[in-house]
C-alpha cells in the first residue's frame, strides 16, 4: 500500500512503524474471510482491509478521529484472526492499537460513554472493587432489562454476565508455593491476574498445583497486578504502561533475587500482552530492555506444562471436550498445539469446533461496550459447539469461558483445570456438578 506520510510527520516513531506496516498491506482481502464483524456484517469498513483505509486516512491528514471512523475502530474486537490469515505479514495489533491512542487522544465521546470505560477501567483492574461491584450486580440482574436502551446497553450487558454466585476466596495472595516432593526442576513466576481471580480463581489453584506436583516452585510476586491490556485496547497509554512497568519491576526483584526460569500466566489475554511488553516500552529510557526481557520469558500456561516431560497421569474417563482457541491465544500468541497435545495426552477425548477460528464476542470488554454484535458472535459460537455435543468445553482465557459459558448449559472450564485432574488434582467444580468425583474415573450417583 502506498503511503504519503510528510519526513516531519515520520520523525515521530509511531508514525513511522504505522507507515511500515500499512506498506506491508497488498489489499488482498483474505483477511475479511476471518474477520468476525466482517462475517456478521459484510461491511467493508468493518474489515480489516477497510479499517486499514480508515487509519491510514486519518493518520495521513493528521485529523482528530471523526465518528465514523471510531464507529469502525471501536467495531473491532482486535481477535487478529486476520495476522494468522495475513499473507504478507501485516501487524494490524499494532496498527490498531496506535489507532485507538489516536482515537483517544483526538476524540471527545458522549459523558456516559466516557464514564462507562472509565469505570470499567477501574473496577476490573481492581480485584477488590470488582469483587464488590459483582456482588451488588447480583441485586442488580433483574432489572438488568431497564438499561437495554440507548447508551446505558454496557450496564446491561454488565448485569448479564454477572455470575449468581461470586467465588469465595482468592489465589492472588503473594508468596512461594514449593515444589511438593524431590529435586527442584525450576522457579516460575505466575501472573495472579485482577478478573479472572475474582471469576475464576480455581483455575489459578490448579495451575499451582500442577507445577509444584511436577516439581516446579512458583512465586506470585508481591506488587504486582493487572498487565494493562485492558487500559491498552482502551487506548490509555499511560495506564497501561504503568502497569507493565509495575509488574516488570515486581517480576525483576524474583529474576535478581532467586531467579525465576519463566513468567507464565493462565489468562491468554493477558499473555499476548505481556509479550508485546517489549513493543510496547521499546522507547522508554528505563525499561525498554527489561521489557524485552520480561516478554520473552513470558509462556501462556500450556506452553510451559506442554514442555515438562513425564507428566504423571491418573486414569480419568475420557470424556467429550471441545476445545475452543481463545483469539488471544491462537491469533495472539500463535499457541495453537499446545493446549490440544496436553488434553489428548490426559485421555480426552478433542471434538474440533466448526469455524473455530472466529471470536466468541468477548475480547476484553467488547463484550459490554459492542453488547448487540457480541450476543450475535456467542450464538454463533455456541451453535458450532453444541453442533459437535461435547460433554464439556475448554477454553484457556477467563472472557471466553465467561462470554460462552452465558450462553449454554455445557461446563466451561480452563484446560489447566482438566489437566490438573487428569494428574491427581480435585475435579474442577463445574464437572463435580455434573456428577464426577475427585476419585480416579469416579462418578458419583
Amino acid at each position: 500500500m502506498q503511503t504519503s506520510f510528510s519526513l516531519a510527520q515520520l520523525a515521530d516513531p509511531d508514525i513511522s512503524e504505522a507507515d511500515k506496516i500499512l506498506r506491508a498491506c497488498v489489499h488482498c482481502g483474505f483477511c475479511t474471510a476471518t474477520c468476525p464483524t466482517y462475517v456478521l456484517l459484510a461491511d467493508e469498513d468493518d474489515s480489516p482491509r477497510g479499517r486499514i483505509y480508515l487509519i491510514k486516512d486519518m493518520l495521513e491528514n493528521a485529523e482528530p478521529a471523526r465518528r465514523e471512523v471510531v464507529k469502525h475502530v471501536d467495531r473491532c474486537l482486535s481477535c487478529l484472526g486476520c495476522m494468522t490469515t495475513c499473507p504478507s505479514g501485516v501487524h494490524y495489533m499494532h496498527l490498531i492499537d496506535y489507532a485507538r491512542v489516536h482515537v483517544e487522544k483526538t476524540y471527545r465521546r458522549p459523558i456516559v460513554d466516557r464514564l462507562v470505560r472509565s469505570a470499567l477501567l477501574r473496577v476490573m483492574t481492581d480485584p477488590k472493587l470488582f469483587r464488590r461491584a459483582l456482588i451488588a450486580a447480583v441485586l442488580a440482574k433483574p432489572i438488568a432489562p431497564l438499561f437495554d436502551w440507548g447508551r446505558l446497553k454496557p450496564l446491561a450487558a454488565m448485569l448479564r454476565l454477572a455470575p449468581w454466585r461470586v467465588p469465595r476466596g482468592s489465589a492472588a495472595t503473594p508468596g512461594v508455593f514449593p515444589a511438593a516432593a524431590g529435586a527442584r526442576r525450576g522457579r516460575v513466576a505466575l501472573l495472579s491476574g485482577c478478573v479472572a481471580d475474582v471469576l475464576a480463581p480455581n483455575i489459578n489453584r490448579a495451575a499451582i498445583r500442577v507445577l509444584t506436583r511436577h516439581g516446579f516452585e512458583v512465586v506470585q510476586a508481591r506488587d504486582e497486578g493487572c498487565c494493562g491490556a485492558l487500559a491498552h485496547h482502551m487506548g490509555r497509554t499511560e495506564k497501561a504502561h504503568a502497569a507493565a512497568c509495575r509488574n516488570i519491576r515486581a517480576w525483576f526483584r524474583e529474576i535478581d533475587g532467586e531467579g525465576i526460569d519463566a513468567i507464565v500466566t493462565t489468562a491468554s489475554g493477558c499473555g499476548t500482552t505481556m509479550k508485546d511488553y517489549g513493543f510496547m516500552l521499546r522507547h522508554h529510557p528505563r525499561y525498554a530492555a527489561p521489557a524485552r526481557r520480561v516478554a520473552g520469558m513470558s509462556q501462556d500456561i500450556s506452553e510451559f506444562i506442554n514442555k515438562i516431560s513425564n507428566l504423571r497421569y491418573v486414569s480419568r474417563p475420557a470424556l467429550k471436550v471441545a476445545y475452543h482457541p481463545a483469539c488471544s491465544l491462537a491469533h495472539g500468541q500463535r499457541v495453537t498445539t499446545a493446549p490440544k497435545e496436553l488434553l489428548s495426552n490426559a485421555g480426552f477425548m478433542l471434538k474440533d469446533i466448526p469455524e473455530s477460528h472466529l471470536c466468541c464476542g468477548s475480547a476484553g470488554t467488547y463484550n459490554m461496550l459492542q453488547s448487540e454484535l457480541a450476543i450475535r458472535l456467542r450464538a454463533r459460537k455456541v451453535a458450532n459447539i453444541e453442533r459437535v455435543m461435547p460433554e464439556l468445553i475448554a477454553a484457556g482465557n477467563i472472557g471466553c469461558i465467561t462470554q460462552i459459558a452465558a450462553g449454554t448449559s455445557i461446563p466451561v472450564v480452563h484446560p489447566i483445570e482438566l489437566i490438573d485432574w487428569a494428574t491427581g488434582g480435585p475435579a474442577p467444580k463445574a464437572l463435580k456438578r455434573m456428577g464426577w468425583s475427585d476419585a480416579s474415573g469416579d462418578q458419583s450417583k
